[in-house]
């Protein structure tokens, strides 16, 4: 069992609520919640088993769930309403970043990324911002393929699960399972990166350099990333779950979930284990006095299930 610094628990905010008129399928909330961006007064949540981004009012430092949240459309047409189907066409949209200015994008941007583990999870959406909260309309399609078959080399079972820049490079997580619990984080030129996704290269940038993380395991199970955001100095926040399974696209049962505090040589400083469980896949974080408040949401794998808005309070020292 992985070294604890201790137990927190988390504050349930609400459920992601969202108007059912707006989704194909009629669902009045998001139920598969897997990356989670911050900017003005707006939460960005992209989930794994849809087409749409979520758009909600951040009401996270009132401590009141916010209001039914509104989609926007990320890719054309529709999922399957059967779950087997559904699992097999979808996407897997598992990380959303927040980019700075790039060509083209002169708020920043939004970047969704397909998870990779399958050859119909290999795109990305970049959905262009006006300013911190404002989305200017414009969202472009991006061909993963050619990022990501690399990274095949070194993991067989690819699972991209987060993203972030800073420093200069952009940052991708791998997540690890039971089959090959190897977790990472992978390094990228920013500049090269920032070009590729304008469309003003062909080549996707090389990867600079791979950080493996040991996160330990929960009764057999490794703990594995499945999300990241950074920190000053260039340390990082990380989510990670124990799902039991073998498998990148197979689900299982959330033995064991935590926040970790990673330093710059890769090495996990702090690991606070989330009372509950809550299978975590998004994050983000802000300052608070002398704490982080971290935002969470969760996938609960049940699409008749909604996601799960948390918070908690960790102290920054």
């Amino acid at each position: 069992m992985p070294s604890f610094s201790c137990t927190l628990n988390p504050q349930n905010i609400g459920t992601l609520r969202i108007d059912p008129v707006q989704h194909p399928q009629a669902r009045a909330h998001l139920s598969a919640a897997s990356g989670l961006v911050r900017s003005g007064h707006t939460l960005y949540v992209v989930a794994d088993d849809d087409l749409h981004l979520g758009l909600f009012e951040d009401t996270v430092a009132a401590g009141t769930a916010p209001a039914p949240g509104r989609l926007l459309q990320l890719l054309d047409g529709d999922l399957p309403r059967d779950t087997a189907q559904r699992k097999r066409v979808k996407p897997d949209f598992e990380t959303l970043a927040h980019l700075p200015p790039l060509p083209g994008c002169a708020g920043g941007a939004l970047l969704a990324l397909g998870s990779g583990s399958t050859p119909n999870r290999e795109t990305g959406v970049l959905v262009a911002l006006a300013g911190p909260g404002q989305l200017n309309g414009r969202k472009a399609i991006v061909s993963l393929s050619a990022l990501y078959a690399p990274l095949r080399k070194q993991f067989a079972d690819l699972n991209i699960e987060g993203a972030w820049v800073t420093s200069e490079e952009l940052h991708l997580l791998q997540r690890g399972n039971k089959n090959d619990a190897r977790s990472a984080c992978i390094h990228y030129d920013w500049n090269v990166a920032a070009r590729w996704l304008a469309g003003l290269q062909t080549e996707p940038p090389a990867i600079l350099s791979v950080q493996m993380l040991d996160l330990g395991d929960v009764d057999g199970v490794p703990l594995s990333l499945t999300d990241g955001v950074p920190l000053p100095g260039g340390e990082w926040l990380c989510s990670a779950v124990a799902e039991d399974t073998s498998s990148s696209v197979a689900d299982g049962a959330c033995v064991a979930s935590a926040l970790g505090v990673v330093a710059v040589d890769g090495q996990v400083r702090r690991l606070i284990r989330l009372q509950g469980a809550p299978k975590v896949e998004g994050i983000a974080v802000q300052t608070d006095g002398e704490d982080w408040l971290v935002t969470m949401v969760t996938d609960p794998d049940d699409a008749a299930l909604a996601s799960q808005l948390l918070t908690v309070r960790l102290p920054r020292s």
